[in-house]
Order: C-alpha cells, then structure tokens, then sequence
C-alpha cells in the first residue's frame, strides 16, 4: 500500500503505482483539511448566493441558480450528461493512475469533497474496481470532464467498471467488490470530473516508458558502434564538459562505461583509415542527451501538475473563487517536448540501422547483415519496417497544443489538446520499442561477425539476454516473432537489466 502525501508525492511513487498495481492512499493528515473545505462548501450551498458548481449550472449555465433540494440530483445529472468518451478503453494500469492522481489533487483540500468520496477512490483502487473509461473525448479544458465523468459514473452505480478480469455495471462492480455507490453532494460531480487527471496519467505513462526506451538507446547505439567497429574517441568527456549539458555529459559517460574493456573497440585504436564515424553514431551523445534533458523538463512540469489542484471553483481563504486551474496547457506543452525527445531518439537509432545494413557504410559487414546475401535477404525489411515507424512517429511529433479550438458555446474558448497530446505517446513508445529492438538485433549480428573479437562485458551481458529470445540470423527465418521478442526486452527493462545500465530521471 502506497501512502501518498498531497503536494509532495514523487513521479518514483507513481510509477510504481502504474507498474506494480499497487493500491494508496491518502496521508490521513489531509483530513483535517479536506473536511474543512467541505464544510465551506456545504454552507455556500445553503445560502443564498450564487457560487458557481455548488448552487448553479455549469459552463454556459452558470447563471441558473439551483435549489438546495435538487443539489443531488443536479451533480448526478452532471456526470451522466458529461459521459460521452468514445473509443477503446483506458488501459487498467493508466485508469489506476489517474484516480490516484484524483486523490492527490482531492487531498489538497481546495475542492470541497467529502471524506467519504476520497474513502471510496482509495478503496476501489484497494479492491480492484477499476472504471471503464473511453479513451477519446478530452479537449484538455475544462478540465478532463468526459474521461473522468466516466470513472466518476463508477462511483455512483452508473456506467461501467472491470472487477476480476470482467466487465461489468459500475453498481455490480461496486457490489461485487463490497463497497456502496457514493452519492454526490453541492459540487462534488464537479470536484470529480474537474481536472486534469486523465491527460497527467497519460502523460506520466509516455514519460515512464519514453526514460525507459532512452535509457536502452544508449545500450543499442554501443552495440551498433561496435558493430561497425565505431570510434570511442566522440566521447572523451572533455568534448562532452565543453559544452556543458547534463544529459549530453552523463550519455557519454554511460555509453563509455558500457563500452569499456571492449576488444572490438581495441583492435582498430591505431590504424584505422577512416577519420570519422557517420553523424547516427558520432552524435549519439548530443541528441540523447538533448532528449534526455527534455524528457528531465517535462517530468519536472508532470511531477507539480500531478500534485496539483486543477478543479474549479476552488475553496480557498478568500471564499470559494472560480479560476482556471483546470486548463491542461502545461501538460499539453509536456506531452509535445516528451514527443519530440521520442521522435529524434527513434530517427538517430533508424540510421544505425540503416548504417549496419548497407555494406558500403558498415564496414565490412555483408549486405542486410546475412552470411548468403543473395539467397537471403536477411534484415532488409527489419530495416523498412524502422524506417515506417520513424517516419510515423515523426508525424506524430507534430505539436497538439497548438491546435486549440473553441468548445460550449464559446465559453472556453481555448483549451490545450492535451488529452490526445499525452495519448499519442503510447504509439510513440510502441514504436520507438521496435526502431531499438531491430537496432538490438542489428547491431548483434554485427557483432557475431566480428568474432572472434568480442565486445565489453556489459554489451555481451545485454545481448546474451537477446540471444535467449532471438538467435542469430543464418537463412532466412519468419521474423516477426523475434522483432516482436526484442521489442518486449526493451519495454521490460531486461536489457538494462542485464548491461546493469540506470540514470535517475
């Protein structure tokens, strides 16, 4: 069980609650905070001025004031009107983020909630109720309100939730797990489906996976240097202090690590003709380490966003004030930088891959890397096949938040995008795990050619790990399976695993 303290919980936590399953909670000591918001709230309601989402409409509505006895009914009719996603399912592991990321925000106790609704999140997620929530919807202001009106709708009885493996009511998901439907009081629909919650998880999870698929570009970019019997001179670490930036400076020292004791590496220090390696491996350095130090920017900017208060009204010292913390710009802005850093990690890799399979540039290795070319084509479509993801993925690098467009009547006129922004980074990673899985597979074949020099300890680790999975290439075999195995190494983390490789975010 994760304890999670609101304002001060760590993307370290939360990526174990996406990875691991985990169940959290609240620190208890928000309580104190979150009733007294609710209080306010429940005052406001009986009164007679008019406060938006607590006694009135919502959105261009706001000017009908509603009566305090139909307070209930006015919050439930919000989520069901507001339940129109469309599309696949949120993955579980991402839909269990994103609660957890209501309760950060709810624990504030800016939001007037009621205990008892953070109390029935904290045990969903503890019991395995997890809501159906279509994945398209989102324009990323005001706030997440269609996603989340899915996973509030849960809550209440209505709409849909997976309970052991299957599929069903959220009042039989609720039952079957023992726990009661949650009727919403004054502003509590709102507090719940106000909020960027569902952006921030999808955004969180193209981090989690884009560091991860970074990280295994260095071992891939080593195993093509030795490959094509590459030069470690690029990264002197003097060349790399000279210019000054982090990531720049700690991809070279990583990637001189994995390479050193290399044989291959050593046996052509002195007398090598050539002068210079292609851009794809020289380089490697500069552009992981500018991805490295966007990917660093953006989880600065979702580790706040994931602790903050993004619903609307909120409760604060000066009464219950409508604002806009519920427009997602800086997530749509994050999940653009994550995009691009994805984008040019897969377009270096893809040269790499193409480097290997053309003899006139691997230097010495046979054509598309099979011992009978010819006869055998060995990765010559591999090598296509990266060259359709980069070029996918480079479309999808496009900016989403800049593409704004005015929603409900004109009263939010400009929203972020950030909804789509953050879901496309899935596909991105997707891809991005294939361009390095071929890259793996490459650049190892590369490597058996080179025998009987090897390459360092690390690498072998690392490739020994692949071998398992995917031996090397003699005639042509089916090969799907096994580009589809080293993509699988890749996203699990066993290839960094193996070569002993970790940088903190």
């Amino acid at each position: 069980m994760l304890t999670l303290t609101p304002g001060a919980t760590t993307l370290e936590q939360l990526e174990r609650l996406w990875r691991d399953g985990v169940p959290a909670r609240l620190d208890p000591a928000a309580r104190a905070g979150v009733d007294a918001a609710a209080a306010a709230v429940k005052r406001a309601a009986m009164g007679n001025e008019a406060v938006y989402g607590v006694n009135t409409g919502f959105g261009k509505l706001a000017s009908v004031k509603i009566a305090p006895g139909d307070t209930a009914t006015l919050q439930r009719n919000l989520i069901l009107s507001h339940c129109c996603g469309v599309g696949e399912a949120l993955e579980v592991p991402a839909t269990r983020l994103m609660m957890a990321l209501k309760l950060l925000s709810l624990g504030r106790g800016a939001s007037g909630v009621r205990w008892e609704v953070i109390a029935l999140i904290e045990a969903m997620l503890e019991r395995g109720v997890t809501p159906v929530v279509p994945v398209q919807g989102s324009v990323g202001a005001s706030g997440d309100l269609a996603p989340l009106a899915h996973m509030t709708a849960a809550m209440i009885g209505a709409g849909e939730a997976l309970y052991q493996g299957q599929r069903m009511s959220g009042a039989a998901a609720l039952s079957a797990a023992g726990l009661e439907p949650v009727v919403l009081g004054a502003k509590e629909g709102l507090g719940l489906i106000n909020g960027t919650q569902f952006s921030t998880a999808l955004a969180l999870v193209g981090l989690f996976e884009g560091w991860r698929n970074l990280l295994n570009a260095l071992i891939t970019s080593c195993l093509s240097t030795d490959a094509i019997m590459g030069s470690t001179a690029p990264l002197e670490p003097e060349i790399h202090s000279l210019r000054g930036h982090r990531g720049q400076i700690e991809v070279a020292q990583a990637m001189r690590d994995l390479m050193a004791g290399s044989v291959i590496r050593e046996s052509h220090r002195d007398g090598d003709a050539r002068v210079q390696d292609p851009y794809c491996i020289r380089c490697q350095p500069q552009v992981a380490g500018a991805a490295m130090d966007l990917l660093r920017f953006a989880a600065t900017t979702l580790e706040v966003e994931a602790n903050a208060v993004t619903d609307n009204p909120l409760v604060v010292s000066a009464g219950i004030i409508s604002g806009g913390n519920f427009h997602a710009e800086p997530v749509a802005f994050a999940a653009d930088i994550i995009a691009l850093a994805l984008a040019e990690t897969g377009a270096i890799a893809q040269r790499r891959v193409a480097l290997m399979v053309d003899p006139t540039l691997s230097h010495d290795l046979p054509p598309f890397l099979t011992p009978d070319p010819g006869l055998n084509s060995g990765y010559m479509i591999a090598e296509v096949t990266t060259a359709a993801l980069m070029s996918e993925n480079k479309h999808l690098a496009n900016p989403c938040s800049t593409d704004s467009t005015p929603t409900s009547a004109n009263q939010e006129d400009h929203v972020s995008m950030a909804a789509h922004g953050a879901r496309r980074l899935g596909r991105m990673n997707a891809n991005l795990s294939v361009i390095l899985g071929v890259e793996a597979l490459c650049a190892s074949q590369g490597i058996d050619f080179r025998a009987p020099l090897a390459t360092s300890a690390k690498l072998q680790a690392a490739m020994s790990v692949l071998r398992e999975r995917a031996p090397g290439l003699g005639a042509d075999r089916y090969l799907a399976p096994e580009i589809e195995a080293a993509s699988a190494l890749i996203r699990d983390g066993s290839l960094l695993r193996a070569a002993r490789l970790e940088i903190v975010p």
